[in-house]
């Protein structure tokens, strides 16, 4: 079962079952403040536990890793959803997942965002300090699906294991529209290190980073 119809939802059609029940809905931007967002999920989320007995897989993010985000509201939020499940389900998967790239989704996600303002000759600012962990959202169902089984009552980091600098990105975007991004570097940025389980190492193991983002643009330009 799923519950939820975003990104993450639509890309977990093809490997639903009454086996999983995968929790893809709730607050997905990550500047939210108003509390009934927040609300409206743990309300959905309590109810949902009560009602199903199915293995539980949550979608949270790498980002409760970032020291510098720990009095977010969306952080604070997600880590409470987390416990949540922790105290209240005997079969879970909380899957704290790096930034999503994929068809649709949030236009403000950092590939979505740089994609538009490279492709419309936007200007923006590059934060040269910043590094930031992609994951195709193809990339999530299958690892569910090969992996999940294997997996109970765990917590873990999940995105392509390495740290991409916004250049890498932009560079990769710029080749694939043929266009040269027009930006102003910032002497700023974030940079948190995760720790990452084997078995997503090993699911990555024969892939460079050099080919993974060449994929994302290949697919979703």
């Amino acid at each position: 079962m799923i519950i939820g119809n975003g990104l993450i939802a639509n890309s977990l059609r093809n490997i639903d079952s009454e086996d999983n029940l995968f929790f893809a809905s709730g607050v997905s931007n990550s500047l939210e403040t108003k509390n009934s967002e927040f609300e409206r999920e743990f309300s959905l989320l309590k109810n949902t536990l009560e009602k199903y007995d199915s293995k539980f897989i949550y979608f949270s993010t790498v980002s409760v890793n970032d020291q510098s985000k720990q009095d977010s509201l969306y952080i604070l939020h997600k880590l409470k959803m987390e416990n949540y499940i922790k105290d209240n389900s005997k079969n879970h998967l909380i899957l704290r997942v790096g930034n999503i790239v994929g068809k649709g989704g949030n236009p403000n996600t950092l590939f979505n965002y740089l994609r538009t303002q490279i492709i419309n000759d936007h200007k923006f600012n590059v934060h040269s300090h910043a590094r930031r962990l992609l994951i195709d959202m193809d990339d999530i169902h299958r690892f569910l699906a090969e992996i999940c089984p294997s997996l109970k009552n765990k917590t873990i980091n999940y995105a392509f294991p390495y740290y991409y600098n916004l250049q890498e990105i932009i560079e990769a975007i710029e080749k694939k529209v043929n266009k040269k991004a027009i930006y102003d570097k910032v002497n700023e940025g974030d940079f948190y290190q995760v720790s990452f389980e084997d078995s997503v190492n090993r699911f990555f193991s024969d892939i460079n980073p050099d080919d993974y983002i060449k994929s994302l643009v290949e697919k979703y330009i």
